[in-house]
């Protein structure tokens, strides 16, 4: 397992549809399986200091988005952050509902999605 600091970051919408805690989901199992390390889009949404500077270190960053408001990804480019890899739900069939969730099955579909498209750890750190 790679130490959590050198590990690409991930982000995710985590908004109130199904689509949105579908992706949270996703980015939590690639988290806890030592592949990514997670960190706040809501911090980097809401300028706090060192989780801009997380998002700023020039780690590969991967962002899943839920539906086409790309809420996730707009967070980062407001701190002129660009993900190496966006993820968007809705381009794979998934769509939004309330009051329902995706189970098991749809998390480890989007896991292997996203471990396909970035090589599950072959993003390298940009210089910074």
């Amino acid at each position: 397992m790679t130490a959590r600091k050198q590990r690409p970051l991930i982000y995710s919408c985590s908004g109130c549809s199904d689509v949105a805690q579908l992706a949270n989901n996703v980015a939590v199992r690639l988290d806890h399986a030592g592949e990514f390390e997670m960190s706040c889009i809501s911090g980097v949404g809401g300028k706090v200091p060192s989780l801009v500077k997380t998002a700023r270190s020039g780690r590969p960053i991967t962002v899943i988005d839920g539906c086409p408001l790309h809420c996730a990804r707009a967070c980062l480019e407001n701190i002129g952050v660009e993900p190496e890899e966006h993820v968007r739900l809705y381009e794979f069939g998934f769509r939004k509902h309330y009051g329902q969730s995706y189970g098991d099955e749809a998390v480890e579909e989007v896991c292997e999605e996203v471990r396909r498209l970035t090589s599950s750890g072959q993003l390298i750190a940009r210089q910074a």
